[in-house]
C-alpha cells in the first residue's frame, strides 16, 4: 500500500487542484495482493483503497498541506460499503471521492469504485478531525480553516440518518458488551 500512496501523493502532485466539493477520480489496478481465495477483490482491501482515494481529494484541493501546518489529522468515525460487482485481477478501476456534506462535528463523503463508468461498489464515509495535542476540530473551524463554505444544501436527509443510524455512544462513555440469550433476539443489547 505505500507504493500506492507514493503513486498517488506523485500523481496528485502533477494532477490538476481540485476544490474541495469537487469530484476526485483516482486510478488503480487490482493486483495479486488484493485478492481473496475467491481471486476478486478482498472486501477488506475496498476499505484500504478507499484511504487512498480520500487523500487524492485531500492532497489535489489543498487540503492536506494546511491540515499539517495546523498539526490536524483525518480520521474514519463510521463507513458502510456495499458491493454490486467484483473486480477480478487487473481490472483497472478508478475510485471517485467527493464531499457530500457536513454537520458541526463530522464531513460526508461519498465513494465509488468504478470501471468503465460502471458503479461496482459504493461507500459511504463519517470523517472527524482532530489535533495533534488532542481534542476535535469543529467543522466550522476547519471550513474556516480551509477558506470553505458548507456545501449549498446543507447535509442531505438521508446522510443525516445514515450518521444517526450507524452512532455508538462517545469514547468515554461506557458500552459493555452484553449480548442476548440465543433465544432472544428481540431485545437490542
Amino acid at each position: 500500500m505505500f507504493l500506492r500512496l507514493l503513486r498517488v501523493w506523485l500523481r496528485s502532485r502533477r494532477g490538476p487542484r481540485l476544490g474541495l466539493y469537487s469530484i476526485a477520480r483516482t486510478p488503480f489496478r487490482v493486483s495479486l495482493l488484493d485478492l481473496d481465495v475467491l481471486r476478486h477483490m478482498n472486501n477488506g482491501r475496498y476499505l484500504t483503497v478507499l484511504d487512498l482515494g480520500r487523500m487524492d481529494l485531500m492532497y489535489r484541493s489543498g487540503m492536506w498541506e494546511r491540515l499539517q501546518r495546523n498539526r490536524i489529522y483525518p480520521v474514519v468515525a463510521a463507513q458502510t460499503i456495499t458491493y454490486r460487482r467484483s473486480l477480478d485481477y487487473r481490472t483497472r478501476f478508478f475510485v471517485e471521492t467527493r464531499v457530500v456534506g457536513v454537520d458541526e462535528r463530522s464531513v460526508f463523503l461519498e465513494q465509488r469504485f468504478v470501471v468503465r463508468g460502471e458503479v461496482h461498489a459504493v461507500a459511504h464515509v463519517r470523517g472527524r478531525f482532530l489535533r495533534a495535542g488532542g481534542g476535535t476540530v469543529p467543522v466550522a473551524e476547519l471550513l474556516a480553516l480551509l477558506g470553505a463554505e458548507p456545501p449549498a444544501g446543507g447535509l442531505p436527509e438521508w446522510v443525516r440518518a445514515w450518521s444517526e443510524g450507524s452512532a455508538l455512544p462517545a469514547a468515554k462513555a461506557s458500552m459493555p458488551s452484553v449480548w442476548p440469550e440465543h433465544g432472544d433476539l428481540s431485545e437490542k443489547a
